[in-house]
């Protein structure tokens, strides 16, 4: 039952307590390290979707780069959580470091489209920074199991962080600051060096050393467990995967074909480009993200289907809106892409948060790696299906006599 107004439990007072019990309860090291473990991790695919226009020019479709991002981590998350146990955390973090760093290298030193460069070689950069990050996502969610509640709210947090951070960086370097896309690139591929120094310098190890005595003694005791034990648990991990992969197919064919339809007479709007709308509508919807993924210390759901449910109705929504016009101002679909950005990002915590309090201790760590193939599965999904979808739409828009979509 919900508190009275008024009541003891429901003032100012109890909330900073709780608020305090939080805080007390959480090391500062591992939230730092974990936060800055989902920054880095997912920061260099922000940063390559920004750079779309730039890596293949106006001729090639951007979803190319979205599924060149997309696939390779789709596929290590499907394959990875099998075997990828048996290589100890502190190899795997050297490894994604380089590879990632790699990728960023290729894809800044080789020359531009309009300077002979071949896009070939650059999606092959693509594809290594996305095979570290699939990798990284389901290491760093598996190591999540040792370190407690606290760091799974703070690789959450850096997480949803990477969307503004990397969006707005590349931005500013790129406009702001004059730099060029060769340059900005060439920076981002020193950013995994961050990655190394919280791992090696900032994670306490303790629990890393725990997980190593544990191990041997698994080695040596073995392993027996039931059929029906096993089926259970696959039933539980499904439950858990379908809400993720539902809300990530919703808000991508949002973000990839609805939305560069989503316009509006300029006169009616704070833009006076048409290229503005769709980086604003981007901005909002990681501002939404981030402070979803950031809510897992102070606010938790258990019911997974109904915001992923309610994604699915602002799909619906922005499909109507983009076929017919009926929103009469360009705010109104601020907030709902502001709402899109909150449900989806408290659907990602939230799935693991349950996966923690649920799943038992042996098998977390494999279920937290292996959960992450629904959210890559829900983009690539969304790339397929939308390569289409921006098309038909503006094709509809311009045949009703409004042919906005065509002035980007």
């Amino acid at each position: 039952m919900l508190p009275l107004p008024g009541s003891p439990s429901s003032s100012w007072a109890m909330f900073k307590a709780r608020l305090r019990a939080i805080l007390i309860g959480i090391d500062l090291r591992v939230g730092a390290a974990f936060w800055l473990f989902g920054l880095i991790n997912n920061v260099l695919y922000v940063i390559i979707l920004s750079a779309a226009l730039d890596l293949v020019g106006p001729s090639v479709p951007k979803s190319l780069v979205l599924l060149a991002d997309v696939i390779p981590s789709f596929l290590m998350k499907l394959v990875a959580p099998y075997f990828i146990h048996v290589v100890p955390y502190s190899l795997r973090v050297i490894l994604f470091a380089l590879v990632s760093s790699w990728g960023m290298l290729l894809i800044a030193l080789t020359p531009a489209y309009t300077d002979g460069g071949t896009i070939t070689t650059k999606m092959a950069g693509v594809i290594l920074a996305s095979l570290s990050s699939g990798a990284g996502e389901l290491s760093f969610l598996g190591l999540t199991h040792y370190y407690g509640s606290s760091s799974l709210a703070a690789w959450g947090s850096g997480t949803g962080g990477a969307g503004l951070i990397g969006a707005g960086a590349y931005a500013i370097a790129t406009t702001t600051i004059g730099l060029s896309v060769k340059a900005s690139l060439l920076a981002s591929a020193f950013l995994p060096i961050v990655m190394l120094l919280s791992f090696f310098l900032v994670l306490p190890r303790g629990p890393l050393q725990e997980k190593a005595k544990i191990q041997r003694r698994e080695d040596v005791r073995g392993h027996d467990e039931s059929d029906d034990t096993s089926d259970r648990e696959d039933q539980e991990l499904l439950s858990d995967i379908l809400p993720l992969f539902l809300v990530y197919v919703a808000e991508y064919l949002i973000n990839q074909s609805v939305a560069p339809t989503l316009l509006f007479p300029l006169e009616s709007t704070p833009f006076t480009h048409y290229r503005s709308f769709y980086p604003t509508y981007a901005t909002i919807y990681q501002l939404g993200v981030f402070i979803s993924r950031s809510s897992l210390p102070f606010f938790r759901i258990h019911l997974l289907y109904p915001p992923s449910f309610l994604q699915c109705l602002n799909l619906l929504l922005l499909i109507l809106q983009a076929l017919y016009f009926f929103m009469p101002s360009v705010y109104i679909v601020f907030a709902v892409i502001f709402w899109e950005g909150l449900l989806g990002g408290l659907v990602y915590v939230n799935t693991f948060a349950e996966i923690r309090d649920r799943v038992p201790k042996e098998e977390r760590e494999f279920a937290l790696g292996a959960t992450t193939v629904s959210d890559s599965g829900g983009i690539m999904t969304a790339g397929l299906v939308g390569l289409g979808v921006e098309r038909l739409l503006c094709d509809w828009q311009v045949r009703r006599g409004t042919d906005w979509c065509t002035r980007l």
